[in-house]
């Protein structure tokens, strides 16, 4: 079965439990492992397909950029988890003293920063992988055009949701970092909204429309 229990635990009791992580920068990134995945089963079906040859070097680039993205950002699902763990584990040392109050304050700097840098390389990384979405939808296989816009939705969802933790994170970080990381996540924002249009029209058609892969 696709949903073993392994896959069932993590969305059903961990996703959706009590626990406050993993959560949506979990998720977020786990949207984009699975964008990076569709966007490599694209460049799969269209590479070798003689039909295809002249599409050969564009999917070749886009399976080579899928792979080591879906890779990295599933990492970052458990990343993400622990960057949170470190910040309670951060608030929850001693402050009785001088010395233990500065060991605190700067642990909690340091996982505060943490928690910002994680869901900002999930973001990166969904970027990476929406940027390969226009390529696949254009030039990979036309039987698996659901699946490259499908795969465009993830990545928007990722990069988006990443943000939402990138900024839910800034109050902790000192003023000029909590700047830039404001500044970058705006840009990986704007950029992404560029991307969508364009997405949304090599799209056309397929959320009415249905169809079955082809070999």
């Amino acid at each position: 079965m696709l949903t073993d229990d392994r896959l069932r635990d993590f969305v059903a009791r961990e996703l959706g439990g009590e626990a406050p992580a993993p959560g949506g920068g979990s998720a977020a990134a786990l949207a984009g492992a699975m964008a990076a995945a569709l966007a490599g089963m694209v460049a799969r079906l269209t590479l070798g397909r003689e039909k295809f040859a002249a599409a050969a070097v564009t999917m070749a680039d886009c399976l080579a950029a899928s792979v080591p993205a879906m890779s990295r950002l599933l990492e970052l699902v458990d990343l993400d988890a622990a960057a949170y763990d470190g910040v309670v584990a951060a608030r929850r040392l001693p402050r009785a003293t001088d010395d233990e109050r500065r060991a605190r304050a700067g642990a909690v700097a340091a996982a505060n920063a943490r928690a910002a840098e994680v869901p900002a390389e999930t973001a990166a990384l969904c970027l990476d992988v929406l940027r390969l979405v226009p390529r696949v939808l254009e030039a990979g296989n036309p039987a698996a055009r659901s699946d490259a816009a499908v795969a465009g939705l993830l990545a928007l969802a990722g990069l988006r949701g990443a943000l939402c933790n990138v900024r839910i994170n800034l109050d902790g970080l000192e003023s000029g970092a909590a700047a830039a990381a404001a500044r970058h996540a705006d840009e990986m924002e704007r950029e992404a909204a560029g991307i969508e249009p364009l997405v949304r029209e090599l799209s056309r058609g397929l959320l009415g429309g249905g169809g079955t892969r082809q070999a």
